[in-house]
């Protein structure tokens, strides 16, 4: 791997701890505020409105299509300027659509809340922030990328029972009312005072002879290998959301009582911090090509022990969650190691826009599936899907290691 790309001198000015701390507090109620928000939120707010539940969790789709179809904006964005600004208006952002959805009069304005969360989800979560990292420390991020995925793994473990505590008190407008205060008083002075302002690239005039080195341009000989790659992310994403959408639906037709279905579930979340800090551990002198093998191998072989006796769920739910903790890693690292710094923003916004695109599709493809050919089948094709990605992933070992 090329150590040519060192930190920016904004980021050697600045404890790089404390960056990333400030970015993984935001991260942890970026997250907990908008894609986890429904998971506690969205009975309650059926109950009170009488609105249908397909509607009100078909708004956090409409939220995840918003925020892929913006990803590459953002991406160009962070790559001219820094990540600051575009975290700093994501906290703003998220702040408007929490305000707009606990105020919501009816259904339209609610769906309308959830496209200014959408723009808010493009600028704030996982992508925008490891393009943040990565144009602060180049190809020494991934480190800081992995700290911050620790920060990530603890969003749902803190803001499920804060969500639950804030419905318990204030009801679920007053939980949305909270949040963005929140992120007004704690997430915004986070990043504006947390994450070093960097300096901006000067514009030049777009020409053709320019067009082959501009950022996030993929050269020929890389083509394949992005391809290749953003497919893979794509399908992982499809697997991980069909299963935390479906998991519990999934357990249960195997003849497991709804109690023993979701204790099954919280097993995910240790999982994945657990798998990240071994990754941080022992897989920093590796390329992170080898991490990604790891985790399609570990969700491919969860998903097949789930798909099997009900006596070894619990064993295949920890390997499915192990798989998705490290696969948050490499996702930031593996396009940082394979296409390098220059313009890794623009490219992570250009791979995002399909992952999020699919994601905000997956939930309906997994209720098709289940409702068409039942839970056995359903988890037949994510197996399928599972092993399909381990061989994407096999594709790129000779690429990513002759970089190296």
């Amino acid at each position: 791997m090329p150590e040519d790309a060192s930190p920016s001198p904004a980021a050697a000015r600045r404890n790089r701890l404390a960056v990333v701390s400030a970015i993984g507090v935001g991260q942890i109620l970026a997250w907990g505020s908008s894609y986890y928000l429904l998971a506690v939120l969205a009975g309650p707010i059926a109950a009170d409105t009488g609105w249908p539940l397909t509607w009100i969790m078909g708004a956090l789709s409409v939220g995840m299509l918003v925020s892929g179809l913006v990803s590459p904006r953002i991406g160009h964005f962070i790559d001219r300027r820094g990540g600051r600004p575009v975290l700093a208006a994501s906290a703003a952002l998220l702040s408007g659509g929490l305000l707009l959805l606990g105020l919501a009069p009816g259904l339209p304005v609610f769906v309308l809340a959830w496209v200014v969360l959408g723009l808010g989800m493009g600028a704030g979560l996982y992508d925008p922030a490891f393009s943040t990292l990565g144009r602060l420390y180049g190809e020494q991020a991934r480190p800081a990328i992995t700290h911050l995925t620790l920060f990530g793994g603890f969003a749902s473990t803190v803001c499920w029972p804060l969500s639950a505590l804030l419905v318990d008190q204030l009801g679920w407008r007053g939980a949305c009312l909270t949040y963005a205060a929140l992120h007004l008083a704690v997430v915004l002075p986070l990043y504006l005072l947390g994450v070093p302002r960097e300096a901006a690239k000067p514009a030049t005039a777009p020409t053709a002879a320019r067009a082959a080195s501009a950022p996030g341009h993929v050269r020929a000989g890389q083509r394949y290998a992005f391809l290749m790659l953003a497919a893979g992310f794509t399908l992982a994403a499809v697997i991980m959301t069909v299963l935390s959408v479906h998991l519990l639906t999934l357990l249960q037709s195997q003849g497991l009582a709804l109690g023993t279905a979701v204790a099954l579930g919280t097993l995910i979340g240790p999982a994945q911090v657990g798998a990240r800090l071994l990754e941080m551990l022992f897989g920093r002198k590796t390329h992170p090509i080898w991490s990604l093998l790891v985790s399609a191998v570990l969700v491919a072989v969860g998903l097949g022990m789930l798909a099997g006796a009900p006596g070894v769920a619990a064993a295949g739910i920890v390997l499915y969650g192990m798989g998705s903790g490290i696969r948050s890693i490499a996702r930031g690292t593996v396009p940082l190691a394979l296409f390098g710094q220059e313009g890794y923003a623009v490219l992570m916004g250009r791979i995002a826009m399909p992952t999020l695109v699919a994601q905000a599709a997956s939930p309906f493809l997994g209720a098709w599936l289940l409702d068409g050919f039942g839970a056995s089948t359903t988890l037949a094709v994510l197996c399928a899907a599972a092993g399909l990605n381990i061989l994407m992933v096999l594709v790129l070992l000779p690429h990513a290691l002759r970089r190296c």
